[in-house]
């Protein structure tokens, strides 16, 4: 008898552990999205979870390795990517639900060097110092690398530039070469320069120059928590997170 209880009450601990597990698992958002927009989504994180139930859980990368993850089946209920090119795959590849699919915020590409740099910025191929090492994301799969490129080509600078090149698996990595003097110069968003105190931002790249830098977000068809992921999208569009984006160089 004593061992039929003892069976009993192990299978009931089992279930009520499987149950935990099972509530904690559909409680928790997961978002993949552009690495470059860590610091802001943070803070909306923050504010998020302390006013709702579920939680969020963040894999931030380049755009070009998160539409891949995705593509191979990661399980993934959001995706915010740093271009309209990523997503535009994803469309064609039926993981989003195009309806859901809306730009967040917006960016500016800026050329940056080391805080206290004397290096001056280049408008054209005869501005350009050979001896300089330039840091870009890596352009076929991170957009901001992508529109660096799209900027030194209609500056007629690519070519000759193109040897002095330091790749990066994304814009973050960009911004740590620079900070640790491991390339002079580097291309990055404004809101990537503005986290840093060890940079400063040379110049400005002209909007005309490259696509527009903009942050589309869409639901993932394969995901078990639709609602849950409708409801932090519409956060992300409200006044309250376009505030916090804005403190951090979005726009």
């Amino acid at each position: 008898m004593k061992k039929i209880i003892i069976m009993i009450l192990l299978a009931l601990a089992f279930m009520l552990t499987a149950c935990s597990e099972d509530q904690d698992q559909s409680s928790t958002l997961t978002i993949s999205a552009a690495i470059s927009l860590t610091e802001a989504l943070e803070e909306i994180q923050e504010l998020y979870e302390a006013e709702h139930d579920t939680d969020l859980s963040f894999n931030l990368a380049g755009s070009g390795t998160l539409a891949q993850q995705i593509q191979q089946g990661a399980p993934v209920d959001l995706f915010i990517s740093a271009n309209a090119e990523w997503m535009d795959k994803l469309e064609q590849s039926g993981d989003i639900h195009p309806a859901t699919r809306e730009v967040l915020v917006n960016n500016e590409l800026v050329l940056i060097g080391k805080k206290d740099t004397e290096i001056l910025p280049f408008t054209n191929a005869e501005d350009f110092d050979s001896t300089l090492t330039v840091a870009i994301g890596n352009p076929d799969s991170v957009p901001a690398g992508n529109y660096t490129k799209q900027s030194l080509e209609g500056l007629g600078v690519w070519d000759q530039i193109e040897d002095n090149l330091v790749l990066a698996k994304d814009v973050r990595q960009v911004l740590t070469y620079v900070e640790t003097g491991n390339a002079d110069i580097g291309y990055v968003y404004k809101s990537d320069a503005l986290s840093s105190d060890k940079v400063e931002i040379l110049a400005t790249v002209e909007s005309d120059l490259h696509d527009p830098i903009v942050y589309p977000a869409a639901l993932i068809k394969a995901s078990e928590k639709e609602e849950e992921a409708k409801d932090f999208m519409q956060f992300l569009l409200s006044d309250e997170a376009q505030e916090i984006f804005e403190q951090y160089g979005f726009h």
